[in-house]
């Protein structure tokens, strides 16, 4: 079953269960919110409308929150005057669970559970943001146990340390033994070049 509502001078089609953000409406988050502007029910074939509401007809849903929707930007020019303005904008708009739908003696509800989580918080939980999310809702997330600092020695004791391992080192170390000195005597006899061949242009 499905109906056509108008709010906020815009017409929206919706059905049980369906979340639903609509220009922005009084009340708190968890508050109960009735429509009784339906254009038309629908249900399978049977299609039902109104001149312009349907009578008795109404469409109950429950307010998520309250937030800004995403910013436009308004520019302004004046070719060949140097006039340039710009400008952003966030419209407040609602969140809304649709719960049930009543009317031409027909009605469907949602079985579900309203879920009071924000946008914000969601964004922060998906960006791995966890302390804004806590900021914003301490209850939904909680906090994560902070693992025990290590003492850090103390900088004599490094020093110690340092000073009792380097001879200790410097004992394991092998002995590097001496190059062979080459003797004066022995001196190594450059490479003879070979003769050129002689032939009959030289001579």
């Amino acid at each position: 079953m499905y109906a056509v509502i108008k709010t906020g001078g815009k017409q929206y089609r919706v059905q049980p269960g369906d979340v639903l953000v609509v220009e922005k409406l009084d009340g708190q988050p968890g508050a109960d919110v009735a429509f009784g502007d339906v254009l038309m029910l629908g249900d399978g074939e049977a299609v039902f409308v109104g001149a312009p509401t349907l009578a008795g007809a109404s469409v109950n849903a429950t307010l998520i929150e309250t937030r800004k929707g995403e910013k436009i930007k308004i520019f302004k020019k004046k070719r060949r005057q140097g006039y340039r303005r710009t400008r952003g904008h966030r419209q407040f708009e609602s969140v809304l669970r649709v719960t049930g739908i009543t009317g031409e003696g027909k009605s469907a509800t949602w079985d579900g559970t309203v879920d009071l989580t924000t946008k914000a918080v969601l964004d922060a939980r998906a960006r791995n943001l966890r302390g804004v999310a806590e900021a914003l809702a301490p209850a939904a997330v909680p906090a994560p146990a902070k693992p025990a600092a290590k003492a850090k020695p103390a900088p004599a004791a490094e020093a110690a340390a340092t000073e009792a391992v380097a001879p200790a080192e410097a004992k394991t170390a092998p002995a590097r033994k001496a190059a062979p000195k080459a003797e004066a005597g022995e001196a190594k006899a450059a490479p003879k070049k070979a003769a050129a061949k002689k032939t009959d242009k030289d001579a």
